[in-house]
């Protein structure tokens, strides 16, 4: 009994580290696509998107990195991935300041099928980190989140798209581009309190 238990813990940390790697890699490799027909097609969701592709791809590597830490340092580091959450944020600002300016609609079926492709990536990252949004605190919770809200996200930007079809205005792109700002602005605060929490226990 005494062996297993050991055993078993070694198998899960393989096990979830050969997760966060899929899953960084594969966000890395959506990136292009998405920061490709965003700026093809001017939408700011799809942008906002495309850079929160970079940050998960960021910080599931850095979680890679991490795991073999003691808990008040996975504690520490999941202070600094809830700033990194933020990241899209400023990006996402910056690109909706301007198509406040300038409301262009996007190519609306460019954007649903860019969108829908994002949706299934996301979708898999999310299965694959559910059963570890547990395992290592704040910073697996931090990729769980990441890839949950991605998929709000993008089931958002396929609606965009459709409505874009019937109504022939940028304004469906920008306010989800918005929202998808905002879902990281919640999803860095929860991470936040949970390493809080951590640092506490």
């Amino acid at each position: 009994m005494r062996d297993e238990t050991p055993r078993n813990t070694l198998s899960s940390e393989r096990s979830l580290r050969r997760a966060v790697l899929t899953v960084a890699l594969t966000n890395f490799g959506y990136f292009f696509v998405e920061f490709f027909m965003a700026r093809h097609i001017g939408s700011v969701s799809l942008f906002a998107d495309s850079i929160d592709f970079l940050e998960d791809t960021a910080l599931n590597l850095l979680i890679l990195v991490a795991l073999g830490w003691s808990p008040r340092w996975r504690a520490r580091l999941g202070t600094v991935l809830a700033g990194i959450l933020l990241v899209p944020t400023t990006a996402g600002i910056w690109t909706a300041w301007h198509k406040f300016n300038m409301p262009v609609p996007p190519e609306p079926w460019s954007l649903s099928l860019t969108g829908l492709g994002a949706l299934a990536v996301n979708f898999g990252c999310a299965v694959t980190m559910a059963r570890f949004r547990h395992h290592s605190g704040s910073l697996t919770r931090a990729a769980f989140l990441s890839a949950r809200n991605d998929v709000l996200a993008n089931l958002a930007i396929i609606a965009a798209g459709l409505v874009t079809l019937f109504w022939l205005s940028g304004r469906p792109d920008l306010i989800v581009g918005v929202g998808i700002v905002w879902m990281n602005v919640d999803a860095a605060k929860k991470v936040w309190t949970a390493a809080r929490l951590e640092r506490s226990a």
